[in-house]
């Protein structure tokens, strides 16, 4: 759909939808497009500027449902530093097996291989039945960085 800026001959500007350039012209030719306040057919398009996309940026994704947002506490500053170093921690100190995780969760808690640090991914339902296997684990914490 394309927006265009219109006017007619007695100079009343208005805008409308279009499926096309050509279904604009088309409709134009055919007396179908007229003024909204004097019912003129003779109207044109108007400069107007366009909706041009920047190709140095990335695409962002469209817009989503919105989030609930908060002004933290000192106290919650705090604890939003305690989960980033928590996480930092893991990252640095244990294993990333990746998929494989839920795999070698298992495979310690069973005694089939050595108990280290690891970490990795697994969905929620995963994640729920390796808890009632009696294997702890515990979602990473994601926490935004400290410009958002």
């Amino acid at each position: 759909m394309i927006k265009y800026a219109l006017a007619c001959e007695q100079a009343h500007e208005f805008e409308s939808w279009f499926p096309s350039s050509e279904a604009f012209e088309t409709q134009r030719k055919r007396g179908f497009v007229t003024c909204p306040f004097c019912n003129s057919a003779k109207v044109e398009k108007q400069i107007m500027a366009p909706a041009v996309s920047r190709t140095d940026k990335t695409p962002t994704a469209p817009a989503a449902d919105p989030q609930a947002v908060a002004v933290l506490t000192e106290r919650e500053r705090e604890l939003r530093a305690a989960l980033r170093a928590l996480r930092e921690h893991v990252m640095k100190n244990a294993e990333n097996v990746g998929k494989a995780f839920v795999e070698e969760a298992r495979k310690m808690h069973y005694g089939e291989t050595e108990e280290r640090s690891i970490y990795g991914e697994a969905d929620m339902e995963e994640a729920r039945a390796l808890l009632e296997e009696g294997i702890e684990v515990l979602p990473m914490p994601v926490v935004p960085d400290d410009r958002n």
